[in-house]
């Protein structure tokens, strides 16, 4: 009998300190043992530590630090006591221990935040490598969040999961890995929140006080213990420090936060327009239609099928005067092929992942054998993204869509390439073990920029399945092969929530599931969600039911219920068809709420969705709820996740509330009971914000605005609310064409004044404002702007006042 080998391991931890040293910002501690501790102080609140347990560091890189993130410190202070070493700045203080570098980091009140348990330990396998360890104390009712893209609750504690990108099909609640890699979390215990970003892209695991209560724990198997510590005291600053570290994206093109549809697959071109012709008949708008693998000749990328598509540049030129902008799918997987161009120029470059012996790695995917770009190479990514001029250039694609990325390989149980196969890593040299979780990434980084360089002077627009941290630099993501059920609705709800402070603001699920198929109700509900996910897209599987694209017709003829895999706005009938407009019109009534969101996320790194608890920490209710999360500073979704339901419960924070609906008022700090019929999308605003509302297009650009609205919600107390603008599209908005306007809402109980402030030089088409004021329950005596008396319409609580664009102030009283 064979049995498996012993393979022994010892457990080792840091020695006694014998001497640090400073230099710059970085303070180096020396072990008696050997052990080497980097402290690198970036930023007043963000710390690095690195260990090297050899006494040697290996060279510094990494792919999710921001290649533009640069260090400052306005205070350090080192000061050597009888325990420990004190590394102190403007906001925070690290104590190291002479005995075993245990680190404590503490407010400048001397309130602990996060303290070692065992701290950094190792273990050394018999015959190489090593396990790299640390633990920390897991304080009394400390709450845990992040980790990216987990079917899970979004509060992590007593849960342990991993990082390993992988396809998972049909994947369920508490499935994992997912697709994604992302080691930062949140921790939360008495008002105080940190970050924790653990970069070491391989296989990571987290362990948030399952196996012991008392500890948090996380480890890989390979490569450095190298972890950033970022200080809050508020979730939302730790969000937007982490997006300082990694990076933030460019502002997307306004039409993107417009509705898409996609499906697999659309095709042939008859129905591609089809489809586009019911959109506008139907006056359901939308901005975007997808073509999936299907459009390719045999799945081989950058190629198109002639007999589904013969003249695919007139065909997208047309959806674009129709106000469609076309979006096409790119894999990884090369098709070997010699007769296929891109296969042979990347034999000629030498591009593609090898084996140990130096043949060239391979795997099944959707065109049979394939071979895999090392985009970890720069020559090869700059490649890479030559391979998109034609489809832009000559063929007119708008957008793009890098799928089964992680890289997903077929008929393996691993479901991807070997460990052992070899990346370039920037010429420092790597195994699959420790490139996998960045390949999706740094597809997306070299599908980027060729799309950049050859979409300029508009802006680009990328979609990946799989990333790193950093990844949000480059592209959006969805959730994956997600399934039509209630379950994963809700889902749906927490993993966009978790992706968004996670650093990937721009995210998404397939709406009503990619696999199955939703009744109407399902996808209306669905629908209703995804107004406020900033990816706004339909997509199913259609007839692939077993990844086979063929169409069994006269199965389908048969039976048209059982093979009814539409799932367009309209294919459930009515009420469901009007429903479900009703739900994007809304939409893009909000676009100027979901752009300002992505402008604060691009400028300061602020998460575009936010969940309650990130916006109220100090509110211990809040910490348990997960599916009414904010969207931008001031409205709050209520999405029903429930079958049949209609009516439901919610929490709203202390504050004054306004029901978007019917304009019922609320007093918040309680769980309330709302009804929640169908056709109805809950939604609450705050008092005291001001909320732009534009007009229903059905598409965005499709008419200029004449005059725009803007709704206010009284309150007593001041609040300030911003609104984003520019063209839309184009770089001029990094000059100075744009229009920052700054509302300040003021209420006393008597009177009312709204004044408004602006920046940049951004012109809009309109020239007046039609001012909406909610929540005036007392009799108005005057009603000035700019000193001036004017005339309004009044209905019940609400006030109608038409303005000048520019306006200073409006006093009501």
């Amino acid at each position: 009998m064979n049995q498996e080998p012993v393979v022994h391991t010892r457990e080792l931890f840091p020695g006694q300190l014998l001497s640090y040293t400073k230099q710059d910002h970085v303070i180096t501690f020396r072990c008696d043992n050997g052990l080497l501790l980097n402290v690198y102080v970036l930023t007043d609140e963000i710390f690095r530590f690195r260990f090297a347990p050899e006494g040697y560091f290996l060279q510094d890189f990494s792919y999710a630090i921001a290649p533009d993130f640069s260090p400052a410190v306005s205070k350090l202070q080192i000061v050597e006591r009888k325990n420990y070493v004190s590394i102190k700045t403007a906001a925070v203080e690290c104590r190291m221990t002479k005995n075993g570098l245990h680190t404590t980091m503490l407010d400048l009140k001397g309130k602990v935040i996060l303290q070692d348990d065992k701290g950094f330990h190792w273990e050394d396998y018999e015959h190489g490598g090593a396990i790299v360890m640390m633990s920390k104390v897991a304080q009394e009712e400390e709450h845990y969040f992040g980790l990216g893209d987990k079917s899970c609750h979004l509060n992590l504690r007593g849960m342990r999961l991993q990082n390993w990108n992988t396809d998972c099909f049909g994947y369920g609640p508490d499935t994992d890995p997912l697709y994604r890699s992302i080691p930062f979390y949140y921790g939360l215990h008495h008002g105080q929140a940190y970050g924790l970003f653990f970069d070491n892209p391989n296989r990571t695991l987290f362990d948030f006080a399952r196996e012991r209560e008392d500890a948090t724990s996380f480890w890989a198997h390979h490569g450095e213990m190298n972890y950033y510590y970022i200080h809050g005291p508020q979730l939302m600053s730790v969000a937007e420090r982490y997006a300082q570290l990694t990076g933030r994206p460019e502002l997307p093109p306004l039409w993107t936060l417009g509705f898409h549809q996609c499906k697999w697959s659309y095709f042939p071109e008859s129905v591609v327009k089809d489809i586009a012709a019911n959109f506008r008949e139907r006056n359901i708008p939308c901005d975007a239609i997808y073509l999936d693998i299907d459009y390719m000749d045999g799945y081989r990328c950058f190629t198109w099928n002639k007999e589904y598509f013969p003249d695919p540049a007139r065909m997208i030129r047309e959806l674009n005067e129709d106000g469609f902008k076309t979006i096409v799918m790119i894999d990884p997987g090369i098709k070997v092929d010699l007769e296929y161009d891109v296969f042979k120029e990347g034999l000629e470059k030498d591009a593609y992942l090898k084996n140990p012996d130096g043949t060239y790695a391979k795997g099944n995917v959707w065109p049979g054998p394939c071979v895999f770009p090392d985009y970890t190479k720069p020559d090869v990514r700059e490649w890479w993204g030559t391979l998109y001029k034609d489809l832009i250039r000559k063929m007119g694609v708008h957008a793009f869509w890098n799928d089964m990325n992680e890289p997903a390989v077929f008929e393996v149980e691993s479901k991807t390439l070997p460990e052992d196969v070899r990346f370039d890593y920037e010429g420092i040299g790597a195994s699959h073990a420790q490139g996998h979780n960045i390949y999706g990434m740094q597809m997306s980084r070299a599908s980027f920029d060729g799309i950049k360089e050859y979409l300029y002077p508009n802006r680009p627009f990328l979609i990946t399945r799989a990333s790193y941290a950093g990844g949000q630099r480059y592209a959006s993501v969805w959730t994956g092969d997600n399934v039509a059920s209630w379950e994963h609705l809700l889902l749906a709800s927490t993993q966009c929530q978790r992706l968004s402070v996670s650093g990937f603001s721009f995210c998404g699920s397939d709406v009503g599931g990619f696999n199955d198929q939703p009744d109407g109700e399902l996808f209306v509900r669905w629908m209703q969600l995804a107004i406020f996910h900033p990816l706004y897209r339909v997509h199913s599987i259609g007839y692939n039911d077993t990844g086979d694209s063929a169409i069994d017709e006269e199965a389908v003829a048969r039976n048209m219920e059982t093979f009814n895999r539409d799932q367009e706005p309209w294919s459930f009938g009515e009420p469901y068809t009007s429903m479900s407009r009703k739900a994007i019109e809304l939409r893009y009534r909000l676009l100027p709420v979901l752009y300002t969101a992505f402008w604060q996320n691009v400028t300061k790194g602020t998460p575009v969705l936010r969940p309650m608890s990130f916006m109220y920490q100090e509110d211990a209710e809040t910490l348990h709820r997960m599916e009414e999360f904010m969207v931008g500073d001031n409205l709050v979704a209520v999405p029903v996740s429930e079958q049949g339901a209609t009516s439901r419960g919610l929490y709203l924070p202390q504050g004054h509330w306004y029901d978007f609906r019917d304009e019922k008022e609320y007093q918040g700090g309680k769980e309330f009971y709302i009804a929640a019929p169908l056709e109805s999308v809950p939604i609450f605003v705050k008092g005291g914000a001001v909320i732009p509302l534009a007009p229903v297009m059905q598409y965005v650009g499709e008419k200029k605005i004449q005059q725009h609205e803007v709704h206010a919600y009284y309150t007593e107390g001041t609040l300030e609310s911003v609104w984003y603008q520019d063209e839309g599209d184009g770089y001029e908005y990094e000059g100075d064409c744009y229009r920052l306007t700054t509302f300040t809402l003021k209420g006393d109980g008597r009177n009312l004044e709204l004044t408004q402030q602006h920046e940049g030089h951004f012109i809009p088409t309109y020239e007046t404002y039609k001012i909406v004021l909610h929540g005036i329950h007392k009799r108005v005596s005057r009603c000035l702007v700019d000193g001036k008396p004017v005339s309004y319409y009044r209905r019940g609580t609400i006030l109608e006042i038409k303005v000048p664009r520019d306006f200073g102030e409006l006093q009501l009283g």
